[in-house]
């Protein structure tokens, strides 16, 4: 198994371990994310949804969640603001913008908590208190 792991030496070894026991080979994929706080200013007639707005890992299950509540969101806001296209992307965006900035603060925190220097056990307490009921 050391020629499996060798590329992993600077991990922790309990990381290196579940990699020495997996059944099939590790496909090690980028995560990619935009800034936490990523604005852009307004271009007429023009708005974005979804990751191209708040592109963000995957560590606290809100990509696809904001995507949806984006689409609809602006759908409403096209209905709300017909007459006024650029009234109807300002407020689509005022309420975008602030909801995927919380979201990705989110997922940062939940990246923190699965690679640092402390192996898994942040992540661990997260979700003991959570059975217990008090949040971490």
């Amino acid at each position: 198994m050391a020629c499996r792991t060798e590329r992993f030496s600077d991990w922790h070894p309990s990381r290196v371990d579940l990699i020495a026991r997996s059944e099939a080979p590790l496909i090690a994929r980028p995560l990619y994310a935009l800034p936490v706080g990523h604005r852009w200013g307004r271009r007429p007639g023009l708005t974005l949804i979804g990751d191209a707005t708040h592109l963000i890992s995957p560590f606290a299950g809100e990509g696809a969640n904001l995507a949806m509540l984006d689409g609809a969101e602006l759908a409403q806001a096209i209905v709300a603001d017909g007459d006024d296209i650029e009234a109807a992307l300002a407020s689509y965006e005022a309420a975008m913008l602030p909801r995927s900035e919380r979201a990705a603060s989110y997922t940062g925190a939940g990246l923190d908590m699965c690679f640092n220097d402390q192996a898994l056990r942040p992540l661990v307490d997260f979700f003991q208190s959570m059975r217990s009921g008090v949040e971490a």
